[in-house]
């Protein structure tokens, strides 16, 4: 089940994140909002303009290596594209094997085993898979860890990610593909259907202006339905759909589309392309 807000555990004393882009500054900001010191985060970024962007809003020491920002955390989120994160696990792998910190990976596609093998065995690691609305503290999170992190571990990993949203811890690493493909993907497609909403209202003859304002807060208001109203969405959908009403009219059409196998389709390509980058990056 998703971690409620009041209810996180602990965060680690000193975390270190290891990238300064949108999610690491997300999670960072909403460490601070939710009282963790400043002093007990560092950030190390590579980007000249990014680090001072982290020093000057949040008050967070800063680095221009990843050693630097390392040493004496607690707790260390990888927070660098995957294409580059084996040679940022070179860089502070002695810093690891030394302190044994809590490791922590946001970075798509790479397997707990992929780390170990870079950082070293023995190393208590949470693989993660965030999504973008977590820079307005509305994210959904995908977790597993691995045998060597301790409960107390998973719960502080849990309270870092969950600052910025929902946590939901899986059993099996490889559904984390899945978990990819459905909410760390998942926005673009909401978008898109957004998108096509707007243009078909378009079509029909409503100003761009209105259309977009209405089917922006139709879906605001229906995503707040499915979290706070408790209802599956099954249920939700035939509160609202009457029979040979227009409702049925638009589900009909959805039907005749095959919407459903569109939508298991792209699902499975994006698990698929999640598994090919794991595999690239290994």
């Amino acid at each position: 089940m998703p971690s409620l807000p009041d209810s996180r555990p602990p965060i680690p004393t000193r975390i270190a994140f290891i990238g300064g882009g949108n999610m690491a500054r997300s999670l960072i900001g909403a460490l601070v909002r939710g009282g963790t010191p400043a002093t007990a985060i560092a950030v190390a970024e590579p980007n000249a303009e990014l680090r001072g962007a982290l020093a000057r809003d949040f008050g967070v020491a800063v680095h221009d290596h990843a050693r630097a920002a390392a040493e004496a955390a607690d707790a260390l989120v990888l927070a660098v594209k995957p294409q580059v994160l084996k040679d940022v696990c070179a860089e502070i792998a002695a810093t690891v094997a030394a302190a044994r910190p809590l490791v922590i990976s946001i970075a798509a596609g790479i397997r707990i085993d992929q780390l170990a093998a870079w950082l070293g065995a023995g190393v208590p690691i949470v693989r993660s898979m965030p999504n973008t609305p977590a820079l307005i503290g509305a994210g959904a999170t995908g977790m597993i860890a691995n045998d060597d992190a301790s409960a107390a571990q998973r719960a502080q990993a849990q309270a870092i990610l969950g600052a910025a949203g929902a946590t939901v811890w899986i059993e099996r690493e490889e559904l984390m593909d899945t978990v990819t493909a459905l909410s760390g993907s998942g926005p673009a497609y909401f978008f898109l259907l957004v998108e096509a909403l707007e243009d078909a209202a378009v079509a029909q003859g409503l100003p761009r202006a209105t259309a977009r304002a209405l089917a922006t807060q139709t879906c605001f208001g229906a995503g707040r339905m499915l979290v706070e109203d408790g209802e599956p969405p099954t249920v939700l959908r035939e509160r609202v759909t009457s029979p040979g009403g227009t409702t049925a009219a638009a589900l009909e059409a959805f039907a005749n589309g095959n919407l459903r196998a569109l939508v298991a389709d792209a699902v499975a390509a994006a698990t698929t392309r999640g598994k090919e980058l794991s595999e690239r990056y290994s």
